[in-house]
Formats: C-alpha cells, sequence, structure tokens
C-alpha cells in the first residue's frame, strides 16, 4: 500500500475520533500544517489534504490570518450514558415474528439446561433420529449434474430471447409436475394452476395471508407440523386444534375459513385419513365456504400395496389446496415445491408470489428439474430411493416393535421416511426417558397432545439418512435409556 496514503489516513483518522469523542472540543484551534508535519515527520502537502478532508466533512473550518478551529459541536444528548434506546416499531406481525423467535430460544436453552450431556455436546457416537434426511449416496449426481450444466451453458439463450418467466415457475417444469401428478397421484391438473414455490413452506405462508385474516379461525391437526401453526398465528388468525384417532383427524363442525390437513399420512403420526372422513371434510368445507390445504410432504415413499390418492382426486369444488415439494427428492440446494390452486384462486397466488418474488426462484435448478422429470430419469430415482428406503423402514420398524413395543405403541404405516409411536407412561416417567436417552447419546423428534388424562408424549425417528449399524445401535440405546430409569 502507498505509505504516503497509509499515514494520510492515519491521520485523518485521528483528528476525526478525537474531535467526535470530545477530546478536542468545539471552537478549540487545532495546530498549523507547519507543526503537524513537523510533529509526525510527513509532509505539509499531506497535512493540507487531510486539512482539507476534514473541512470539507464540515469537521473543522479555517479563518484567514487566525488557524484552523474545530467546527464539529459534539451532542452531549447522544452520550451513551444518557441516550434513550433507539427502538423501531413493529408490526403487529412483526411482534408476532418476534415472540416465536423468544419461544423457540426459551424452549431450547430449557431443553439444554434440563437434559445436558456431554455425550451429546461433544457429538461422540451420537445417533441422531431427528434429522428429516434423505440419503443421498444414490442419487444420480452424474445425470443431475449434466442437466444444470446444459441449463448453465443456455442461460445466455434465454436471456437474449428476453421471454419473462411468470413468478409461478418455469412452463417446462409445470407442465412436468402436472404430467407426474396426473400419472402417479391421479390428480388432473392443468399447468396453470400450478406455481413453483420455494419449498412448501413458502405456499403454506402465502395461502394463509391470502385466504384468513386476523382474527379468524384455522383448523390444524393435533399434533402438526409447527411451521403451519407459526404461519397462521403470524397471520393474526386463531388456531382450531383438531384431534386425532387411528383414522386421522376427527371432522368436526369448525367455525372457520381453512383447514391444514395431511390426509395420505398425518404429519408425525403417520395415520391415513379415511375415506368417509375425506367425504365429511369437502362436505364441511363446502358448507362452511372454507378451504382445505393438503400437505402431500412424503408421498412419493410407498413400501407395500398401491398410493392412496390425495384428497385432492374427490374435490370437484375448487375446496382443496394441494401442497408438494421435492425436498424430500433432491440435493438440499433444490429448495423447491409446489401448490395446485383452484382456478378461482390461481391468478391471485400468482399476484400475491410477485410480491415477494418477482422472478422465479432457483431458475436454473427449475429447468433442471424440468429436463430431468420429462426424460424419466427423476422418476427413476424415487424407484431406487423407495427400494432402499423400504428395506430401512422394514429393519427399523422390526427392531423398535421386538425391543420397544412394551413402552411405545407404534403406528403401523407403510409409507414415508420416519416411524412414529405414542409413549404408553405417564408425563413423568417420559421425562425420565427423555433424560436418560440423552444421556445414551440418541436424539429423536417429540410431540405432545394435551388430553383429559394429562399431557401424551409422542417420538418419531427419521431414518432415512441412518446405515442399517446406526439403526441398530439407535434402538439399542433407546431401549438402554427405557429400561435404566423405569
Amino acid at each position: 500500500m502507498n505509505r504516503k496514503y497509509t499515514k494520510m489516513k492515519a491521520l485523518y483518522q485521528a483528528i476525526r475520533d478525537a474531535i467526535q469523542e470530545g477530546n478536542l472540543v468545539h471552537g478549540e484551534k487545532l495546530p498549523s500544517t507547519r507543526e503537524l508535519a513537523a510533529t509526525y515527520h510527513i509532509s505539509r502537502g499531506t497535512v493540507n489534504q487531510v486539512y482539507d478532508t476534514l473541512t470539507a466533512q464540515g469537521y473543522i473550518h479555517s479563518e484567514h490570518g487566525r488557524g484552523t478551529f474545530v467546527a464539529y459541536q459534539l451532542d452531549l444528548s447522544n452520550d451513551a450514558s444518557t441516550v434513550k434506546t433507539c427502538t423501531h416499531h413493529l408490526s403487529a406481525w412483526g411482534n408476532r415474528i418476534q415472540q416465536f423467535e423468544q419461544q423457540a430460544t426459551q424452549r431450547n436453552t430449557q431443553t439444554i439446561a434440563q437434559t445436558s450431556d456431554p455425550k451429546i455436546e461433544s457429538g461422540e457416537a451420537v445417533i441422531d433420529f431427528s434429522k428429516y434426511q434423505p440419503d443421498f449416496s444414490k442419487f444420480p449426481y452424474d445425470e443431475w449434474n449434466n442437466r444444470l450444466y446444459a441449463e448453465i451453458r443456455h442461460r445466455e439463450h434465454h436471456m437474449k430471447s428476453n421471454s419473462a418467466v411468470s413468478s409461478t415457475g418455469d412452463p417446462k417444469l409445470r407442465e412436468a409436475i402436472a404430467a407426474y401428478l396426473r400419472r402417479m397421484r391421479g390428480i388432473q391438473v392443468d399447468a396453470d394452476h400450478i406455481a413453483v414455490t420455494a419449498g412448501s413452506m413458502q405456499a403454506i405462508a402465502l395461502l394463509t395471508q391470502l385466504l384468513a385474516d386476523p382474527g379468524d379461525y384455522v383448523v390444524t391437526e393435533s399434533p402438526c407440523y409447527v411451521g403451519i401453526s407459526k404461519a397462521i398465528l403470524a397471520a393474526g388468525a386463531r388456531l382450531i386444534e383438531a384431534n386425532l384417532d387411528g383414522q386421522g383427524v376427527v371432522p368436526q363442525n369448525w367455525d372457520a375459513r381453512m383447514l391444514f390437513v395431511t390426509p395420505s399420512r398425518q404429519f408425525p403420526t403417520g395415520e391415513m385419513l379415511s375415506l368417509e372422513r375425506r367425504q365429511t371434510l369437502l362436505d364441511w368445507a363446502h358448507r362452511q365456504d372454507a378451504m382445505i390445504v393438503e400437505d402431500d410432504y412424503d408421498s412419493e415413499f410407498r413400501y407395500r400395496g398401491m398410493h392412496v390418492e390425495p384428497l385432492k382426486t374427490l374435490d370437484k369444488a375448487g375446496r382443496v389446496i394441494y401442497l408438494g415439494s421435492f425436498t424430500k427428492t433432491l440435493p438440499f440446494e433444490v429448495r423447491l415445491g409446489y401448490v395446485v390452486l383452484p382456478s378461482a384462486l390461481a391468478d391471485t397466488f400468482r399476484k400475491a408470489q410477485a410480491l415477494y418474488e418477482p422472478r422465479p426462484v432457483n431458475l436454473i435448478e427449475q429447468r433442471a428439474l424440468a429436463a430431468f422429470m420429462t426424460s424419466g430419469q427423476y422418476e427413476r430415482h424415487l424407484r431406487r430411493m423407495n427400494r432402499l428406503y423400504s428395506r430401512k423402514f422394514h429393519l427399523l420398524l422390526k427392531l423398535l416393535n421386538q425391543q420397544l413395543s412394551t413402552w411405545f405403541d407404534w403406528v403401523e404405516n407403510e409409507a414415508g421416511l420416519h416411524v412414529f409411536g405414542w409413549w404408553r407412561g405417564d408425563a413423568s416417567t417420559y421425562e425420565l426417558f427423555r433424560a436418560s436417552a440423552r444421556s445414551e447419546g440418541v436424539v429423536y423428534s417429540e410431540v405432545s397432545s394435551s388430553t383429559p388424562d394429562g399431557m401424551k408424549y409422542g417420538i418419531y425417528l427419521s431414518f432415512a439418512h441412518l446405515s442399517d449399524v446406526q439403526l441398530q445401535g439407535g434402538v439399542s440405546k433407546l431401549k438402554n435409556a427405557v429400561t435404566a430409569p423405569l
């Protein structure tokens, strides 16, 4: 770096800081350029440039024949000891978001304090069933990368064509999704009614904002995916938590605007909604003039029998909004989902999506995925993963039934990437098990539900990312945890 520039910058910062901190006060006379140059062994030209800069910024001023003086007047009201802390006015929505963060921090702090264990903190020999993470060891990266590279090479062509792409996504991908849904899920849909989103959570939040006013009631399953309840509360709406039984959500005559439901495989219990109840929900939506949001979060993976058709296939009146996602089947960096919209809502959703994302998200990945799907590679990938996950699923379920069925009621379900079980004991024994599991070095996800008999606990174990040895070791740790304190 130029030494002259370095000295000039150092002198400038020293004088400016002295003025700002009150060491050089308003009206105080500064040394002449000749005196400063001699003191610091620099040229008068360098000092002149520093004074010129400080003068231009209003820190100092010169009076002909008298010298150079401090012009900056320190505002004592901004002193750190007396200044009033600046606060920003948040909207009601902003305050609700802030509360979510505070509540999550408090829960995490309490959990760490109650169950802290050196083995977990060090990561030593930990079996983590809480990661909802696919196994990408068999992902066809060569084919996928070839599709990506091809789209990158064609990027300049797309830019020159100047063809505006709707915020709802690449048209070829929406066509590919429509074809996939017609063939694999039985949903008769036109590509114009599909919007590609940055994962399903974006669609959940947008739909809640579009369909629920502050104070409106929105129904969720209990328990449910926490992101759904957060989106509802952030919009200012109020929750109705619907009970579950062995057939999924129990329909009621709710006075509500929306219902979020996971009928093919309830999250997290895995229960399937019966046909009779599906028809009851559609009848409720018609009578209530309400909308049903169907989250089909991991329907791609089924290990026995035919795929269960979505609730959307029974919808003749445009009451069901269907959500799907690629987050369980594609690499993490490709965060894409989609929503199938009734014709009456499609244009409104497009405008709302354009407010947040005027251009489509991950457009190169969208185009690569369109080619990946139309070539048949995506469905071949799903078949490979289905075979791999089927083996892991049945191994885990066998181990759980053999070693832990005394303490857990495991929900039988031949689909998805996790296994769910309700704790058979009471809250106090469950808390002992939770602490013991942590000390054993095993991590899992849990839910709780309030019942007339007290709090009911359940755990769910994600298995896709774990090896056979890890699954065996994890169940063994859980068995040690459940037998040690009980």
